[in-house]
């Protein structure tokens, strides 16, 4: 039943929530999913956590992944993904939408909107996908002023510090700043776009003890590798931010394609979830059975002959 009209509502602040799940032996799988649909299928195949990703949440908007978005779009997708699920979720902060002071505000909206944990990058504006090229760094201590600030407004959300640095200072570098960066109370560290396994390995080598962020995107800088593959390279969570958005984006392609071709959908029913399938992943009857003066949807099971 979606927490939205449930009694069983969490009484954990999500940041406690998102703690005690990263503190376990296992490591923390979070598939993307940046609306409440996409955290109530993630649910329901069994996640215990979501990512919420800058990438997905612009590109959905139609813009790029390029720092346009604010701090208010961020949590209107955080509440509905809250609302729909409740699960924790770690969000992409972006660059902090500015300096200390914003950095501030945006963790005080999001760990208000119900978000789990957040990561902030070391780029510079306009930022880019940490799987680019020509990615422009910040200074390190900035950043680690920008993650100081985010610790002292934060209540119980988890800190992520993330670092592009590995592409142009490399893995010394990333490792000198990622050190700053827990001094500065990360909790803990993304080492964004390595490129080989063998750079993973190192990186966790020279951060023992330390909690750390694997990024399994697509069409990028980094290897396929297995969540079973990352936790024995010594990482504690992975993310696969925008796989979700990948699918569905090429789905709507051809069914677009499909109405445009044939004049209509018929088609591709077959590919459709039906609207049976639908209500019961939203719990329509739940929501229906609140109000005694409605009347019980009886669900077309089939379409009717011409």
């Amino acid at each position: 039943m979606p927490y939205v009209i449930a009694d069983d509502l969490p009484d954990a602040p999500a940041g406690q929530r998102f703690r005690a799940l990263l503190e376990r032996p296992q490591i923390l799988r979070m598939p993307g999913a940046h609306l409440g649909i996409a955290a109530l299928l993630a649910k329901k195949a069994g996640f215990e956590a979501l990512y919420m990703s800058g990438a997905a949440m612009s590109a959905t908007m139609g813009l790029p992944d390029l720092g346009m978005i604010t701090v208010d779009d961020v949590s209107w997708h955080i509440r509905q993904v809250v609302r729909a699920a409740g699960l924790p979720a770690l969000v992409d902060g972006d660059t902090g939408y500015g300096e200390a002071l914003n950095v501030m505000h945006m963790v005080r909206a999001f760990e208000e909107a119900g978000a789990g944990a957040v990561h902030l990058e070391d780029q510079l504006l306009p930022k880019k996908c940490g799987h680019l090229n020509d990615k422009k760094l910040a200074d390190a201590r900035d950043m680690a002023a920008k993650v100081a600030a985010a610790r002292r407004a934060r209540r119980s959300l988890v800190i992520i510090a993330r670092t592009d640095a590995a592409a142009s200072e490399g893995i010394d570098g990333a490792v000198a700043r990622a050190k700053l960066y827990l001094e500065a109370g990360a909790d803990a560290i993304f080492p964004e776009a390595l490129t080989t396994a063998e750079m993973f390995r190192e990186f966790a080598a020279r951060m023992p003890g330390v909690k750390l962020l694997a990024n399994m995107t697509e069409f990028g800088r980094t290897p396929f590798f297995t969540d079973q593959e990352f936790e024995a390279m010594g990482y504690s969570m992975v993310i696969w931010p925008v796989s979700q958005l990948r699918v569905a984006a090429r789905s709507m392609e051809e069914l677009y394609a499909a109405i445009n071709r044939d004049g209509g959908t018929h088609r591709m029913v077959d590919r459709m979830q039906t609207r049976a399938e639908l209500y019961q992943t939203i719990d329509y009857a739940a929501y229906e059975a609140l109000d005694s003066t409605l009347i019980r949807t009886v669900v077309p099971e089939a379409m009717p002959g011409r």
